[in-house]
């Protein structure tokens, strides 16, 4: 029965099995075929035995016992490896647990965090984590030769105080491909020197925030990157959105003091989309937008520059933006007149996003679901580990061992 259900067949087979009631354990025996030959496991020739070490592997649960594998596991001598351990086929090397205990956990870590599966499964924090470590390894080394066309690449915090990591994410497929330890112009650069020249020329666009260290890295390592470089409507609009707040908290102040209160309790009002509003806000907000104030003509800016984004021909979108800066400028409020100028200088990214339709959505909400991963888990001390965790629950792998299939 257990030869069955752990699939072990010649050279293998199970010798004995015994049962220790008091201790609830289950101890399976396998031994090798001494007459069969043995080969090295690198170049697979035949080599002579060298010796045999005694090695156990936690398997499922035997009903409710505990289950242990255990064998005496030959090493062989070969001419050109040296003495290399013979490879066993219910687990992968250096592994303590069998190919179907591996999986099963890997099953639980995609709904529950490495410390609830190690209370469940009563194994320690490291152990879980040795689990997941080895199946993200698996899954990059498994991981073909891909091709991406569009790019999207943000940023995510690992821990306060400006610590963050680049995620670079491909924006068809939805996975992560890419997470470097930094956001630096480096980080972004060793993930483009790991692309052949054929995959760089293949990048049809890659879209991101105004970081000027991947907009350095980009232009240094994508042909015609600056024909590619696309520069989100989601930022822009986060730009935008803070300049009119802004606005609206230097204006509240002043008003304050000659005791008007017009824009008392109005913050969320000229953020949301007027698309949002309900009825009875839209009342209130059509009063507000229509009258005098400086956010008013703060927010009228903004909403004109988020009607900039239909275009399809290029000297249509130029000539539109073109009048939309120089308004801008001419509008005697300091915060929007600064966001021209931001705008302004990045206006051939942002024609880029217009034209090419591409937007960092993708992005964010890979990068939303990285921070339900790093709430559920109540943060990561070790960024190795946060990034093993983007690629296990992100990175679209095959994580399971050689031969078990989901």
């Amino acid at each position: 029965m257990y030869a069955q259900i752990l699939g072990i067949r010649s050279p293998w087979k199970v010798a004995e099995v015994k049962l220790a009631l008091a201790v609830g354990e289950v101890s399976v025996f396998v031994e090798r075929d001494q007459t069969i030959p043995m080969t090295c496991p690198k170049c697979g020739a035949t080599a002579p035995g060298y010796d045999t070490r005694q090695r156990k592997w936690r398997h499922l649960d035997t009903c409710q016992y505990k289950t242990m594998l255990v064998a005496d596991v030959p090493r062989v001598q070969c001419p050109e490896h040296g003495v290399v351990t013979v490879e066993v086929p219910w687990a992968e090397p250096g592994s303590g647990f069998t190919a179907l205990f591996e999986a099963l956990v890997i099953d639980w870590l995609k709904e529950a965090t490495i410390s609830a599966v190690s209370r469940q499964m009563n194994l320690s924090w490291n152990a879980i984590d040795g689990i997941m470590a080895r199946a993200v390894a698996r899954g990059l080394a498994r991981r073909e030769n891909e091709a991406p066309k569009h790019l999207g690449i943000d940023e995510t915090s690992f821990r306060k105080r400006h610590d963050y990591v680049t995620v670079v994410s491909d924006q068809e497929q939805g996975h992560v491909i890419h997470v470097a330890l930094g956001r630096n112009k480096k980080d972004l650069t060793d993930y483009y020197d790991s692309l052949s020249e054929e995959q760089k020329a293949g990048i049809e666009s890659v879209s991101m925030d105004m970081w000027s260290a991947y907009i350095n890295a980009t232009l240094a390592k994508i042909p015609d990157a600056s024909r590619k470089i696309a520069f989100d409507k989601f930022h822009v609009a986060k730009y935008l959105g803070e300049a009119v707040d802004k606005v609206r908290r230097e204006e509240h102040k002043v008003l304050l003091k000659q005791d008007c209160k017009d824009l008392s309790g109005t913050k969320h009002v000229w953020l949301t989309n007027p698309v949002n509003m309900s009825d009875k806000q839209w009342r209130w907000f059509r009063d507000l937008r229509e009258s005098s104030l400086k956010t008013a003509r703060a927010w009228a800016l903004k909403e004109a520059a988020m009607g900039l984004w239909h275009y399809v021909r290029r000297p249509w979108v130029v000539k539109a933006w073109k009048k939309w800066l120089a308004w801008a400028v001419r509008c005697r409020l300091q915060p929007m007149k600064k966001v021209a100028k931001t705008i302004k200088e990045h206006l051939w990214g942002i024609l880029n996003a217009i034209l090419l339709k591409v937007t960092n959505g993708p992005a964010e909400s890979i990068n939303s679901r990285i921070k339900t991963i790093k709430v559920r888990s109540r943060g990561f001390r070790n960024k190795e580990r946060f990034r093993n965790a983007i690629y296990f629950h992100l990175g679209g792998l095959k994580l399971y061992p050689e031969g078990i299939m989901r």
